[in-house]
């Protein structure tokens, strides 16, 4: 049976300390509200008019699965219309969630992706909605084989990018402060390999602050990011740096990719602003923080500023409080 609608409130209190995966697609935004209603036909839509755009189809249907009732609404869509392949992949991507929740059995989900990915073979989606349940369920190879198969299909696959950065930050945490820890190694070479307008330049700075999250969960860096060294050290300045004159270039209002002719801006280019204003004003830039702090504006993420067990709603917004009151 399908779930009644949700509440049509929500208090003031928890919605001003809510974190938005949509982000600033407000489309995404409707067509999942329309969804936790049971109106599927907007999903469709929306689904069907992102086309091959995979970085946003991706990150359109991360967004829809995670809702609560997404898994039996998509049951529905899929009875209506057992020829729909996104019905499929939307309730596939849904029990990956839901597995990750600890509410369904992995191994259901990665049945049900491997399923659709043998119905869209051009798709990197289903690989991703696996790589996502690797990353947090899997063995190290299963993670970089997902990997390997999300960017065979798109070798700039952003959600993917960060996902393989999270795992292999993981590595070796022993191992401390190393310049050549693999995880900078492979963000390095990422970044070099896209193209110049790639916000995979931006990656070598998610990698920093992963390996943040790893050293200070371990105990060798301070739980403050503020009071850690980490990015305040002479390659972490070059990192932060060049991902800084990147977004100056290409993520600025007024930048090619940012409202030229014929673009639009990237479905995830407010998680890469987050790393990099967390990056900057742990770094003590203030101007530059604030900067991107303007930029963000109401879309906060919740990773960076969590790390490593951090409030990330009390964080966020002292670290805006302040870079915008020093700046």
């Amino acid at each position: 049976m399908s779930p009644p609608p949700p509440p049509l409130g929500r208090s003031r209190k928890r919605a001003a300390h809510a974190f938005d995966p949509a982000l600033d697609d407000a489309e995404l935004a409707d067509a999942r509200t329309a969804l936790t209603q049971g109106r599927w036909s907007e999903v469709r839509a929306l689904l069907a008019a992102t086309g091959d755009d995979w970085d946003r189809r991706g990150h359109r249907f991360d967004v829809l699965a995670q809702e609560q009732t997404t898994a039996a609404w998509a049951r529905d869509w899929q009875l209506a219309e057992p020829e729909s392949t996104d019905a499929a992949l939307l309730l596939a991507y849904a029990s990956v969630h839901r597995a990750l929740r600890g509410k369904g059995r992995s191994e259901k989900a990665r049945d049900a992706c491997r399923a659709v990915s043998a119905l869209l073979p051009a798709d990197p989606t289903p690989w991703l909605a696996l790589l996502a349940l690797e990353r947090s369920l899997g063995r190290e190879e299963d993670v970089v084989r997902l990997f390997d198969e999300v960017r065979h299909r798109h070798p700039e696959h952003h959600h993917a990018h960060h996902l393989m950065v999270a795992r292999l930050a993981e590595r070796r945490p022993a191992a401390g402060q190393d310049p050549l820890h693999e995880v900078y190694d492979f963000a390095a070479w990422a970044a070099e390999q896209a193209p110049a307008d790639s916000p995979l330049a931006v990656l070598p700075v998610v990698a920093h602050a992963e390996r943040y999250r790893v050293l200070a969960t371990a105990g060798s860096e301070p739980g403050d990011p503020v009071a850690s060294g980490h990015w305040t050290g002479r390659r972490a300045r070059q990192v932060m740096k060049a991902a800084f004159d990147w977004w100056l270039e290409w993520e600025m209002p007024d930048s090619p990719a940012n409202g030229g002719p014929g673009t639009t801006t990237h479905p995830r280019c407010r998680v890469d602003l987050n790393f990099l204003a967390h990056a900057k004003f742990c770094e003590g830039r203030a101007a530059e923080s604030a900067a991107l702090f303007h930029r963000i504006g109401r879309h906060a993420t919740p990773a960076p500023w969590s790390y490593p067990d951090r409030d990330p709603y009390k964080a966020f917004t002292a670290a805006r409080g302040a870079a915008r009151g020093s700046a």
